[in-house]
């Protein structure tokens, strides 16, 4: 058993079954998990878990050590201690796209309300069922195009409707967000490919110029959806810490028919 297997199997032993929603399970002669109760909640075999805890096992992918952090409830520290004994210490030059099995429990609670999570590049990274059915499949487009300031310079979402006003405060408070991350992460190739990308731009190429620098934190944008029609609402950016990723927040407007059309959609 090397580290990573005495970690896992630590874990398993600790986690109450009840907790990971196994509630009907028969009279047990071990504390915490089976493995086959791991290996199901995972989404991995319970040779692989058996494997893993023995140190038998190549090295789990980031997709498996996410899920198994999922499933044994860890806590953000206990997860990133996970992917470094599996070989994915994260490089403090890059920027972090890693999510948290804590914000993913997170999002899990809020399937009324559309929301999204972007890296500090704007990066979409993920989003849930709801964001996708307001603002259109973001599979529909490639990694790189999923990005806010590329959708928002190069007006790749039709459904997305701003006044003047807002999409001047949105484009000035994102180029002000980005010019603080290029601080932060001065040698990350994504920040470089992002901005030589929209030197093209002459809207982005002013406010870049500008050497503003802020964390963008709320916006006001209508959504414009081909069954319910015009859906206003209000962006909040909650920046986690760490992490430095953005939990993007989408509230109905207050006293419009936001919130029945949302309903409606989800």
């Amino acid at each position: 058993m090397n580290d990573l297997g005495a970690a896992l199997r630590a874990w398993r032993d600790r986690t109450d079954p009840a907790v990971v929603g196994l509630t009907n399970v028969s009279p047990r002669r071990v504390v915490g998990l089976r493995r086959g109760e791991l290996a199901a909640l995972a989404g991995i075999s319970p040779e692989y878990v058996a494997r893993l805890e023995q140190g038998r096992a190549a090295t789990p992918s980031v997709q498996v050590c996410t899920s198994l952090a999922r499933a044994l409830r860890l806590s953000d520290d206990e997860e990133a201690h996970l992917m470094r004994l599996a070989g994915f210490a994260a490089d403090p030059g890059r920027i972090p796209h890693l999510i948290p099995s804590s914000l993913h429990r997170v999002i899990d609670h809020l399937g009324d309300t559309p929301v999204a999570v972007y890296d500090a590049v704007w990066r979409l990274l993920h989003w849930n069922r709801l964001f996708a059915a307001v603002f259109g499949d973001p599979t529909d487009t490639t990694a790189d195009d999923r990005n806010a300031l590329i959708v928002q310079f190069e007006s790749r979402n039709p459904r997305v409707r701003q006044t003047d006003t807002e999409r001047a405060y949105f484009e000035q408070s994102l180029v002000a967000d980005l010019r603080a991350t290029s601080a932060r992460y001065p040698n990350d190739p994504d920040v470089a490919a992002l901005i030589s990308r929209m030197a093209d731009n002459d809207r982005f190429c002013h406010l870049w110029a500008l050497r503003a620098v802020a964390n963008h934190e709320s916006a006001h944008k209508t959504a414009v959806h081909p069954d319910v029609g015009a859906i206003p609402l209000d962006a909040n950016v909650l920046t986690t810490q760490n992490s430095d990723l953005r939990l993007v927040v989408l509230t109905p407007r207050p006293h419009t028919a936001a919130r029945e059309k949302l309903d409606r959609l989800g």
